[in-house]
């Protein structure tokens, strides 16, 4: 299987922040918009307070994304997480990020998503140390550094992840990308990039704008450094 990752600069459009009772819509915008990676956080209740998405709605979206050369990339949020990803490959996950403070040892669940033929990633709260996250995450696809307490949209970014994201990129081999998740904005975005991010999540900054495709336009402009049109 292709990897999701390719090195480049990605700005994730989250879903968890999107009105869905216009779900299809707005996944076609951000398409339109240039989005190529969908982040889909799924939550249940315990390991996060909000139950949020699951198969059923990934599985509304996923052909859309997919028929336009688009990746789905799953957030686990979730207790037991290997009970999932059969389900979730099905629904048409390509990539599934899982939580080290949610399992005993990270290896056996990096391998069965593997043996699923899913990019696999590796998460980590505010509260966990960046050198347990860079050793949990080995033989990762990549490494997410939660810059919010995982659950709730619309939360302020934490300055202190910026140090964090330094941290972990001394840490952890060249190839593997690191993701940051959590109040993403045009304030936040570049020093995030400059401390060694590439796929960078974003849900209210893009959904709860007025235009979400122009928001996400400027986002990816600011991140790459590029003129926004």
């Amino acid at each position: 299987m292709a990897r999701t990752w390719d090195g480049g600069i990605e700005i994730e459009p989250s879903i968890y922040a999107a009105d869905l009772s216009r779900l299809g819509e707005q996944v076609s915008t951000m398409l339109d918009a240039g989005a190529r990676i969908f982040h889909f956080d799924v939550g249940d209740g315990h390991f996060i307070k909000p139950i949020t998405m699951g198969p059923i709605v990934l599985q509304s979206i996923s052909k859309m994304i997919h028929d336009r050369d688009g990746r789905i990339d799953c957030h686990l949020m979730i207790e037991q997480p290997d009970r999932h990803l059969e389900q979730l490959k099905e629904a048409g996950a390509d990539s599934i990020t899982f939580h080290l403070e949610a399992v005993d040892v990270t290896a056996p669940m990096i391998e069965r998503a593997r043996a699923l033929e899913l990019d696999v990633g590796v998460a980590f709260n505010p509260e966990t140390s960046v050198d347990r996250a860079a050793a949990a995450a080995e033989g990762a696809d990549i490494a997410l550094c939660m810059s919010i307490h995982p659950g709730m949209s619309g939360q302020p970014f934490m300055p202190e992840s910026v140090g964090r994201i330094e941290q972990l990129r001394r840490l952890l081999p060249d190839d593997v990308p690191i993701q940051v998740d959590g109040g993403i904005n045009l304030t936040e975005i570049r020093a995030v990039r400059d401390a060694g991010a590439t796929l960078l999540v974003s849900g209210s900054s893009v959904f709860w704008a007025d235009d979400p495709g122009a928001a996400y336009r400027r986002l990816v402009a600011e991140a790459r450094g590029e003129p926004a049109g």
